[in-house]
């Protein structure tokens, strides 16, 4: 088996099987209100990730050891391998982003001087086109890059297995029995307990979760003045304001008699007196 197969082989179930329990991490922190990908948050992320990594390389090294090779690997094959793969990877993934980050600025840097220089001698590229051209052309060699870093690094950790394969030992026995010994390496004997085991840490998992994840509720604030409201507002019908307002219009209009009533007794003895004192000023004729 070559390499980079080897490689890939033990790296992508290694990926996926270490993946959930450090998105159940991931959650624990952003519910602390700790970021995962930046400062103390991504530090945490790290740490807590070398026994998931240690577990998950060590298990589908075997299974691939046993299933596509036909093999039992050294016991501690998953704390050496990681060790040789996290060492590798230390130096090569810096290497990798600065190689693909120098051949994006100067794809970037060919392609706008060759669209300008079409721009100026032929014609003018239209806006949409023109960021179609540019994408395609620094995209490409670009991501050709890429992926001739991400088989070198495959095929870095491929050598790296290949030196585990050479130090393990051939499997004696039928197809069954290998199927067996791949079955007992995933499947654990006592299964009540690890499903206890498994339940348990998803209570505690649950637990820390709600008591990490901050108050979202909406509260006033603390000068906020209440105001005890007790009385519930009725609903209006209209028939019934209807009926009420024609009351009240009947109470106001008997009132405004009244008042019509009382006015006009008060202004008639007024004006009685009134004339009578005219009378009396008039001159008596001689």
């Amino acid at each position: 088996m070559s390499n980079v197969k080897l490689g890939l082989l033990v790296f992508w179930p290694t990926f996926w099987t270490g993946f959930p329990i450090k998105m159940v991490i991931v959650l624990l922190l952003l519910a602390a209100h700790i970021h995962p990908w930046e400062g103390i948050g991504l530090e945490a992320l790290l740490f807590l990730s070398i026994p998931i990594d240690i577990w998950a390389l060590g298990l589908c090294a075997r299974t691939v050891f046993l299933e596509r090779l036909s093999i039992d690997s050294p016991k501690g094959m998953g704390l050496r391998l990681w060790a040789q793969w996290a060492l590798f990877s230390a130096i090569y993934l810096p290497l990798l982003y600065f190689v693909v980050g120098g051949a994006k600025a100067l794809a970037k840097s060919a392609t706008h001087a060759t669209v300008q220089f079409v721009e100026e001698s032929f014609m003018v590229i239209p806006v949409a086109e023109k960021i179609t051209i540019e994408l395609l052309m620094w995209a490409t060699p670009t991501t050709l890059v890429l992926i001739a870093m991400l088989y070198g690094w495959m095929f870095g950790l491929g050598t790296l297995a290949q030196r585990q394969v050479r130090a393990s030992t051939a499997v004696n026995g039928s197809f069954q029995d290998i199927v067996y010994q791949w079955d007992a390496i995933r499947i654990p004997k006592d299964q009540p307990l690890l499903l206890t085991a498994f339940m348990g840490a998803g209570v505690v998992v649950v637990f820390l979760f709600w008591n990490l994840i901050p108050v979202s509720t909406h509260h006033p604030h603390e000068e906020y003045q209440f105001i005890d409201i007790k009385k519930v507002e009725k609903k209006i019908v209209p028939k019934e304001a209807i009926k009420t307002a024609e009351n009240v219009l009947a109470r106001a209009e008997a009132t405004i008699k009244e008042l019509e009533k009382e006015n006009s007794g008060v202004e008639k003895p007024k004006n009685d007196k009134a004339q009578a004192g005219k009378e009396e000023s008039k001159p008596s004729p001689k």
